[in-house]
């Protein structure tokens, strides 16, 4: 026999094992068969490994004389040290990471996107040297939400607290808003910083800090009758039952 007639052979004395293996697990409940799911995709990588390359007439040889060679091949693997559950790990942290700068990529995105709709909402409610500063909070929040926008106003402070024209109760706020990790290690923060006139920025972060207060007050007041109001169609519970006297 050629020595690809002898792999060949090699090839489907392991297949018609595997196929026996298979047929044994089809058998078996559910939970033993997720016990042997390990083995059987191990088994499959060493017949895919037999169908690409070819092995010595030796090596043929001394896997055709053991009864089970992909049993053997599979136990040998198992005790072999290798370097799997590195790379398990590795693959798992690079996608961590990966995730990790795409969400604060986008999340930058956003506070570029509520730093712009700021600055139009000041301009846009700004006539006759008057800003309906509650409108235009009111507009960003309803787009944005509370904690975004507090983020790019006590950002936007925070950076200015050098100007006089911020309040000082508004830069002591500014000061216990949580910011945002930098992306890759970089500072972009000035990317997001609103560039109205800091008087009217001013204005606007009153507004929306008291929007804010105004909302959470509503929130709580909302669970508090939520806990207090009895719950719909409860049956109430029977008055026990006299106990009438023995006769």
């Amino acid at each position: 026999m050629t020595n690809e007639e002898l792999n060949t052979a090699l090839y489907k004395k392991m297949f018609a094992e595997q196929e026996q293996f298979k047929g044994w697990m089809l058998t078996q409940p559910p939970e033993r068969i997720l016990e042997h799911s390990y083995e059987y995709t191990v088994r499959e990588d060493f017949l895919l490994a037999l169908e690409q390359d070819d092995l010595t007439r030796g090596q043929i040889a001394a896997l055709l004389a053991t009864p089970t060679p992909l049993d053997d091949l599979f136990h040998t693997y198992e005790a072999t040290e290798t370097h799997h559950m590195e790379e398990v790990w590795s693959c798992l942290e690079s996608l961590a990471e990966y995730r990790k700068a795409e969400q604060a990529v986008q999340e930058e995105r956003l506070n570029i996107s509520c730093k712009e709709a700021i600055e139009e909402a000041i301009d846009g409610n700004y006539r006759g040297n008057s800003l309906d500063a509650k409108a235009a909070a009111q507009e960003v929040l309803d787009q944005f939400g509370p904690e975004r926008v507090q983020t790019v106003l006590a950002a936007t402070v925070q950076d200015k607290d050098w100007d006089a024209r911020f309040s000082r109760e508004n830069k002591a706020w500014a000061r216990t808003v949580p910011m945002p990790l930098a992306v890759d290690g970089a500072n972009r923060r000035a990317r997001w910083l609103v560039d109205s006139h800091p008087g009217l920025a001013n204005l606007f972060v009153d507004q929306v800090r008291d929007l804010a207060r105004e909302r959470e007050k509503e929130k709580s007041s909302v669970i508090q009758q939520l806990r207090q109001e009895p719950t719909v169609g409860k049956a109430k519970a029977a008055p026990p039952k006299k106990r009438e006297p023995e006769r």
